[in-house]
């Protein structure tokens, strides 16, 4: 079978090359409900590493297998598909809701309201294909609003050498 890409996919593995790993903003992933804090970031890997399940993975809290994960990315992105390993006895999500814009993906929020009958439920690795824009979106560093100016802070135009007048 022939592949957009100008080669047949049955010779050639292209998983990795249209794998979204590389534009996820992982420092800034979370996840409602984790029963480890910061757990999630460590289901995010490269499509080679998404079989090894000897490393950490995503829990929900005890008694609750509901979970909900916010992936941003650094750029926005066209996605394709969504992979996901979950866990045994159970534990595997049975169910998922995406929501995201539709023009130009800027963050994904994965709701997984449910398992295969486990008090827990356990996620491996969620892997995400499709392609990536090359528009970086730049990070407002501080922001300042004024809900009241302080005048003290604004020049007026006299102290600057030009003429005020006051009505």
């Amino acid at each position: 079978m022939a592949c957009l890409h100008n080669h047949s996919c049955e010779e050639h593995d292209c998983s990795s090359e249209w794998s979204l790993y590389k534009h996820i903003d992982t420092p800034h992933v979370s996840a409602l409900n984790e029963s480890v804090a910061g757990s999630v970031k460590s289901i995010f890997k490269s499509w080679e590493q998404r079989l090894d399940n000897s490393s950490e993975f995503l829990e929900s809290n005890d008694g609750d297998p509901e979970l909900i994960v916010f992936i941003p990315f650094t750029s926005d992105v066209k996605i394709k598909s969504i992979s996901i390993i979950g866990g045994t006895g159970g534990t595997s999500p049975s169910r998922m809701r995406a929501y995201s814009r539709f023009q130009g993906v800027a963050n994904l929020t994965l709701h997984f309201p449910e398992n295969f009958g486990a008090e827990t439920t356990q996620i491996y690795y969620i892997g995400l294909r499709g392609e990536a824009t090359q528009i970086k979106r730049d990070t407002v560093a501080n922001i300042v609003y004024e809900a009241m100016p302080n005048p003290s802070e604004h020049k007026l135009p006299a102290e600057t050498g030009g003429t005020s007048q006051v009505l």
